[in-house]
């Protein structure tokens, strides 16, 4: 997608654009991947515009608001951002607002999930998991730890669950006895694994059913699965903001120990015998000891 298609997209009005506007998608045009998360006062004064055009740019373009033109330009590009961009823009932090910026857009990426994530579709993919048979959880690159949180509690509530990993060759190999009755969570935000699209549309192809835990619906991992559970990402940086996606895991887990609560609870106890008997974790008389 070029940066003309960019502002043809953005422009849902189609009506012709006032000077500091022209300025302004001049500017996103030429620069729309750092345009796209730049503030409304950073971006006016990049285009030599007021704070004001810029929100007035953006009803031009049938939006809402500033925050929903950047949504949307964000969504547009953020697939193309390589990590030596992603960098470019978070030089662009001051150093002593590092911890607030990060930190507020974290809060910001849970409050606009919490709002826009669809219940049916957090249902539905309870549901799934429940009825499994087997339940396969991937994700590589940066998705790799929310992959791992995931797996390491449906393993407490289920019997058989499979990471698909790249550990003992490729990943492929791990899906081979993937069927109807199966299940498989794929986790990926941009850039996106293409191995991970691969394996879900080979799950697909198996008969199974597929998760997506992604960032919307243009993402690749939406066609090619059943269910659809979508988290703001959106960075403060080049790296990438997890804390939405992670507590849309989070809720997934509680769920699910809600409805197996008795073979949960069986289970738990079980462990803590093994884990007292050997010592897994530190004590808490040796630690009331150590103070």
């Amino acid at each position: 997608m070029d940066t003309g298609e960019i502002i043809n997209r953005l422009n849902l009005r189609g009506k012709p654009l006032s000077k500091g506007h022209r300025r302004i998608a001049a500017f996103i045009m030429e620069r729309s991947e750092k345009a796209a998360f730049m503030t409304a006062v950073t971006l006016g004064k990049s285009c030599d515009v007021s704070e004001s055009t810029v929100v007035r740019f953006a009803t031009a373009m049938g939006y809402e608001g500033y925050p929903e033109l950047q949504a949307a330009l964000q969504e547009l590009v953020r697939q193309r951002l390589t990590a030596s961009e992603r960098f470019i823009i978070a030089s662009e932090i001051k150093e002593n607002d590092v911890l607030r910026t990060v930190l507020k857009n974290d809060m910001r990426n849970i409050r606009l999930t919490t709002e826009e994530l669809n219940q049916q579709d957090f249902d539905r993919a309870v549901e799934l998991l429940l009825s499994a048979r087997r339940i396969y959880v991937m994700g590589l690159r940066s998705a790799a730890p929310l992959a791992t949180f995931l797996g390491h509690y449906l393993r407490l509530i289920f019997e058989d669950v499979v990471m698909v990993q790249n550990t003992i060759g490729e990943v492929f190999d791990e899906m081979e006895r993937i069927g109807e009755a199966d299940v498989m969570v794929g986790i990926s935000f941009p850039r996106y694994s293409t191995r991970t699209v691969e394996c879900m549309r080979i799950a697909q192809e198996n008969g199974a059913r597929v998760i997506a835990v992604t960032d919307g619906g243009m993402s690749p991992l939406s066609a090619e699965a059943d269910v659809r559970l979508y988290a703001h990402t959106d960075m403060a940086s080049f790296v990438d903001s997890l804390a939405a996606p992670l507590s849309v895991l989070n809720a997934l887990i509680v769920a699910l120990s809600l409805r197996r609560s008795e073979e949960l609870t069986a289970h738990l106890k079980r462990l803590e015998s093994l884990w007292n008997a050997h010592g897994v974790y530190v004590d808490k008389d040796e630690r009331c000891a150590e103070r």
